[in-house]
């Protein structure tokens, strides 16, 4: 059993806890969070968690074994490198760093400290994403031509003024690091590295001074392209399909709605699956409700007890890392970014 602490009590810090209630692998014994208010407070006394006055307190106590983290996003690097300096693993929420070298410096620690490091892209855990690599590694869908992917929230419509979210700096390209990452992630584990990409990003209809319409292209290392669009100002949604000259796979669902309900928010992210052949008739299916947040602690947990491997390598995390680092260049320069460019 690993003893962790979350560090981060927002709403998806709290669905992290709520997602592994009852889980022989993993508990949450401690927690910290920018605001101790009398909410924090009562939902650690609900899920019987010790609260600490700071991250530092937490980094102190030899029986945490395990931080994870569910804060700003420019906070992960350091927070990371400081909790494998006092040889804790770390799970961190994604995007796990705004830059490749950030990434790249934390994946080395954790390596030569000998710890494992998780980051949160949840959704490669579902089974429809595991079984669409499959395929497409057993040449089901013959030439990989295109992958395309949708994801739209309405969350930034309620954003206010000083949320950190709110904060460009935190959160570039409007939905590229609350949303769009996940995708990035989904073509990485299907097809491999990026080579290049180019983004535009803008404000349409949100009050704060964010954007909540981006667009990316990518070409892909291995020579198929990629598109990339997310919303955060519209009704919520999920569409990543795989095109190959064998036919296309396309699977649908929702996004992580905030005050939609912990179940909600875990277990149905993905609904219809639709397999077109080059020639006959479709099949579609139903994806089962599977719990992508525990799926992803627990298999955290599995790998720093000395188990398998976490899902998501080393360096796919740094990489990762870095192609979000060049979408937000490209967006910021109007140009093609080449990954290359990223240190």
């Amino acid at each position: 059993m690993i003893r962790a602490a979350i560090v981060g009590l927002g709403w998806w810090g709290k669905t992290q806890v709520e997602a592994v209630q009852g889980s022989d692998k993993i508990k949450f014994v401690a927690g910290t969070t920018r605001s101790l208010s009398d909410e924090a407070l009562a939902f650690m006394k609900e899920y019987d968690i010790e609260p600490k006055q700071s991250y530092e307190e937490i980094l102190a106590d030899p029986d945490i074994d395990a931080v994870v983290l569910v804060t700003p996003n420019s906070q992960h690097v350091p927070q990371t490198l400081a909790a494998i300096a006092v040889g804790k693993h770390v799970f961190c929420e994604k995007p796990f760093s705004l830059d490749g070298a950030g990434a790249q410096q934390s994946v080395d620690a954790a390596a030569a400290a000998g710890l494992t490091l998780g980051v949160g892209y949840s959704r490669r855990f579902h089974p429809e994403m595991i079984s669409l690599k499959e395929k497409i590694d057993n040449g089901d869908l013959g030439t990989i031509l295109h992958i395309e992917a949708t994801m739209t929230f309405p969350n930034a419509l309620y954003l206010k003024p000083g949320a950190w979210r709110a904060d460009t700096s935190e959160t570039p390209c409007g939905g590229l690091t609350p949303m769009g990452v996940h995708a990035i992630d989904g073509m990485i584990d299907m097809v491999g590295e990026i080579d290049e990409v180019y983004c535009q990003s803008f404000r349409r209809a949100i009050e704060v001074e964010a954007d909540d319409t981006t667009s990316i292209l990518f070409r892909m290392k291995d020579g198929c392209s990629a598109y990339l669009g997310t919303m955060t100002a519209t009704g919520g949604g999920f569409n990543f399909q795989v095109y190959g000259s064998k036919g296309f796979i396309k699977l649908e669902g929702m996004t992580h709605i905030a005050g939609a309900p912990s179940e909600e928010r875990r277990m149905k992210l993905f609904s219809t699956c639709t397999f077109k052949p080059v020639k006959g008739p479709a099949q579609v299916w139903a994806a089962a409700e599977f719990d992508v947040v525990e799926a992803a602690l627990e298999a955290f947990a599995d790998s720093a007890l000395g188990g398998a491997p976490y899902l998501i390598s080393p360096a796919e995390m740094a990489h990762g890392s870095a192609v979000t680092e060049a979408v937000v260049k490209s967006a910021t320069e109007h140009r093609v970014v080449k990954l290359e460019e990223i240190a």
